[in-house]
């Protein structure tokens, strides 16, 4: 019922949010006899203000047209490589008509970066995969708002999307060979079990992992998001976050984790900092500061525009990652796409290079939690693991931002090169340190 009040709600509030929009523009408009009050510029923010506030945030978009590589603009095509009901795999095609740059996106190895289905739409490593054109090919899992997904497409668990990453890893081999993969937060713990499961089975695994601050062992420096999963019961995340889907949208009787629930918690979490930076933003527009307010909108387009999570991936990702501990107690068993109940066992990953990142001032995975993996891959040998600790970052500044591109993503993009088999290392690197089936019965391109 708490969903079926919150949209009757937005839907009253999109005619004043429109308003808002138009007084806005209205008074900041000098040829309107709105626009010549002596308080125009102020009146112009508020309403702004009131807007953005009020406003309902759409899926945004990864916007990424060109890269530059030596010196070159690489053209950039995004589409979409691989559908599945609850997820698109989407690549980022790169085309050049110079042929020595062609010649060097051809050699460049293919990442799978396999994005966090916790709230946020997969552009919130849009920053990351900008970063990475320029040396890799690029995937990304962009995962679908869940009440968009009709319900005769069947259910989604945490098994099925252990099962989505080993589809997408084996489609990488199988067009290149193999694949580096990168994880962001929670991801890091289904990647790590679709890996293991690979191993398990014998089949060839990814090149290298790269795990960045995700909840391996969330037993381990626990945070405010891990102590709420901890000490709350199943049953209490069963009976207070789980409502479903209204009429008016696709995925209609959905049970799902709903994302304004998911928005309230973050900014729950640091109420004082949002609403500083809203006033700040206020401010920026009262004098006229555009760069400024430039850059809190295109972060808050970003983090307001929140997605519905599946209910029973959502509960059983609680149950098993903050609850049982599954994964590092060694006791989590995940249904295959051919319903076969196999037990996940990372010590099985023996070639697989690791290398996990962490920030010092992460409140969403504390320090410990992601490092944890290589207690966990004790048969892949010390040479082939690495671990790094970012000073003075927080949980986005390890993959979005000023630290991301500085310190970062070079030791990403030298530890890729370092156990890329064949792969033509650039100068400045060398020298750098399906469980629902089981239930159910003109310029050339480069890369």
């Amino acid at each position: 019922m708490l969903y079926h009040i919150y949209e009757a709600q937005r839907s009253l509030m999109e005619p004043f949010a429109d308003f808002a929009q138009a007084a806005a523009k209205l008074y900041s408009n000098p040829l309107t006899l709105f626009g010549q009050n002596p308080l125009a510029q102020r009146a112009s923010a508020a309403y702004e203000l009131v807007y953005r506030l009020w406003k309902d945030y759409e899926k945004p978009q990864f916007d990424i047209k060109t890269v530059e590589v030596d010196g070159i603009d690489v053209v950039i095509h995004e589409g979409v490589e691989l559908d599945k009901p609850f997820c698109e795999l989407r690549r980022f095609k790169r085309f050049s008509d110079d042929p020595g740059t062609l010649a060097k996106l051809k050699s460049q190895p293919a990442v799978l970066v396999v994005a966090p289905l916790s709230g946020h739409y997969a552009t919130l490593l849009r920053d990351t995969v900008r970063s990475l054109l320029a040396d890799h090919k690029v995937y990304i899992t962009d995962w679908k708002n869940a009440r968009t997904v009709p319900l005769e497409k069947g259910e989604f668990h945490l098994d099925d999307y252990v099962n989505y990453v080993q589809d997408f890893i084996r489609h990488l081999q199988g067009t290149y060979g193999n694949c580096h993969v990168i994880s962001v937060c929670q991801p890091t713990v289904p990647v790590l079990a679709a890996v293991s499961l690979m191993a398990s089975r014998g089949e060839v695994t990814p090149l290298t992992m790269t795990m960045m601050g995700g909840p391996i062992d969330a037993r381990k420096s626990p945070t405010a998001v891990n102590n709420l999963a901890m000490n709350k019961s199943f049953e209490w995340f069963e009976n207070n976050v789980i409502y479903r889907v209204p009429t008016s949208f696709p995925g209609a009787g959905r049970r799902v984790y709903p994302g304004f629930l998911q928005h309230t918690g973050f900014v729950a979490m640091n109420p004082d900092r949002h609403l500083s930076s809203h006033y700040d933003y206020f401010k920026h527009l009262v004098a006229g500061d555009d760069d400024k307010a430039e850059g809190h909108r295109q972060f808050y387009d970003e983090y307001n525009a929140v997605l519905d999570m599946d209910a029973d991936y959502y509960l059983e990702t609680v149950r098993t990652v903050f609850q049982e501990f599954a994964l590092v107690n060694g006791t989590w068993d995940v249904i295959s796409e051919d319903g076969e109940l196999e037990r996940v066992k990372p010590h099985d990953i023996t070639t697989t290079a690791h290398l996990t990142i962490e920030g010092e001032l992460d409140d969403i995975s504390g320090a410990g939690q992601t490092e944890a993996a290589h207690e966990l891959c004790y048969n892949v040998p010390k040479s082939r693991q690495k671990h790094i600790e970012v000073e003075g970052a927080g949980h986005y500044g390890i993959f979005s931002g000023r630290k991301w591109r500085e310190i970062v993503y070079p030791e990403v993009r030298a530890f890729i090169a370092r156990f890329n088999d064949g792969a033509v290392v650039p100068t400045a690197q060398r020298t750098a340190p399906a469980k629902v089936s089981a239930r159910k019965k003109a310029v050339e391109p480069a890369a």
